[in-house]
């Protein structure tokens, strides 16, 4: 149910709100914060298009918490929604066009009557916006224009996947004003895949969007991509004394599109070999048995690349099992196989081409000294740039920010909790 800007703004600052936002971000500090974060969106939304009524929608961040570049090969993963996340002020219109403020960047308008790829739009928020509706529209949803202003905590380039919360919360705003929120969270998180891969030109797996729109800790295989299935996850970090820590290590991803799409294309390289079109398809046996010939027309990284799938692919039920069997040292130490793979064979903790900037690294090492064998952590989404990833006690979480804040700076570590929730409609 849409209401006023200044009817919303009343309640939230009477506090009806309160439970709710603190059922979605769990932590009390940052429930606190989201009534004044909610205000300002809605008050920026009034400055842009005037008065109207209104619904706010939000989509989260995620973590990867196993199975690092294995989607794309059809393989299992362990992700989680955080507690961070991007909210949008909506309101629908009827002239089929969007009109999209994102704080700290310049206004969009898509014209909805068109839904091809643009290759002028590759690489931009238009293209995803597009993308996602055109997918909506050929799975048989309704679709239109809206007015919507979005705000985000979810760090862009940070590995917490800012692009995929983006998509999700246009599903949803489209779910949501035109749907009656019948669209499902699989249906948006592909519709969001199909906008990143076919509009915006990145080759990305599904991981990224399966995670922000089905929210919670949940174990998906996506041996069939078209119908993943997915798997709730009984465990919770804080349950065992360790916090989810994910340290921003400022480096950039700019330029680096070409060090991304490199490992699928070696990876399919690879299967391709026996015929077939992801790695999921080949035994691994079959691969080790013919590395020379592989070594002869593909290289050595494509080799290294293609066993790294396998050894995280495997480890995931792993993962999973330690979980929900209480047992966090041996899931502490998956965590570290995984990031010595991810290290050794999988090759994406620096770029190649940049051998002198390697924040990654840095971190890796820094993190390593200041928890010895007490925690555990890996190299955290895409690669090459931005964020590890750190599973540390909660008695060493102060020590741990401290330090690695003095290497990356002052507010570099964000400690997060598991949200229970994708996207979905907050207020309306």
């Amino acid at each position: 149910m849409r209401k006023t800007i200044d009817q919303w703004i009343a309640e939230l600052k009477e506090g009806l709100h309160n439970d709710r936002l603190m059922d979605i971000y769990l932590d009390k500090e940052l429930a606190s914060r989201q009534p004044a974060r909610y205000i300002h969106a809605l008050e920026e939304y009034r400055k842009l298009y005037g008065e109207d009524e209104v619904e706010v929608y939000s989509a989260p961040g995620r973590s990867e918490v196993g199975g690092n570049h294995t989607d794309h090969e059809h393989g299992q993963v362990l992700a989680t929604s955080i507690n961070f996340d991007v909210i949008a002020v909506a309101a629908p219109t009827d002239d089929n066009v969007v009109l999209l403020k994102s704080e700290g960047y310049r206004p969009l308008r898509v014209d909805l009557s068109s839904l091809e790829p643009n290759s002028k739009e590759e690489g931009t928020s238009v293209g995803l916006i597009r993308g996602v509706a055109a997918d909506l529209k050929a799975k048989g949803y309704a679709i239109g224009g809206f007015r919507t202003f979005v705000t985000s905590d979810v760090l862009s380039g940070s590995g917490l996947s800012s692009s995929a919360a983006f998509e999700v919360v246009i599903g949803n705003i489209l779910s949501g004003l035109y749907n009656d929120m019948g669209i499902d969270s699989v249906t948006i998180a592909i519709a969001s895949q199909v906008a990143e891969n076919v509009f915006f030109g990145k080759p990305c797996g599904l991981m990224d969007q399966m995670a922000c729109s089905v929210g919670g800790l949940i174990n998906i295989d996506f041996e069939d991509p078209a119908k993943p299935v997915i798997r709730r996850v009984n465990a919770d970090f804080g349950a065992f004394g360790h916090s989810l820590c994910i340290v921003d290590t400022k480096g950039s991803h700019a330029n680096l599109t070409d060090e991304y799409a490199a490992i699928p294309v070696e990876m399919q390289g690879v299967a391709a070999f026996f015929g077939k079109k992801v790695l999921r398809e080949v035994p691994e046996e079959e691969v080790i048995a013919n590395i020379p010939a592989l070594r002869e027309k593909l290289g050595d990284r494509a080799v290294l690349r293609a066993l790294h799938f396998y050894g995280d692919h495997n480890r995931v039920t792993d993962e999973v099992n330690a979980l929900e069997q209480g047992d966090i040292e041996g899931f502490k130490q998956l965590i570290r196989d995984s990031g010595n793979s991810s290290f050794k064979f999988l090759q994406n903790v620096y770029a190649s081409k940049e051998p002198q900037t390697q924040n990654v690294s840095i971190a890796l090492c820094v993190s390593e000294k200041l928890l010895g064998d007490k925690g555990a952590c890996r190299v955290h989404g895409g690669g090459f740039a931005g964020t590890i990833q750190a599973f540390v006690p909660d008695e060493l979480v102060d020590n741990y920010k401290t330090g690695i804040e003095k290497v990356f700076g002052e507010g570099a570590c964000y400690v997060m909790k598991v949200r229970k929730y994708g996207g979905i409609k907050v207020l309306g």
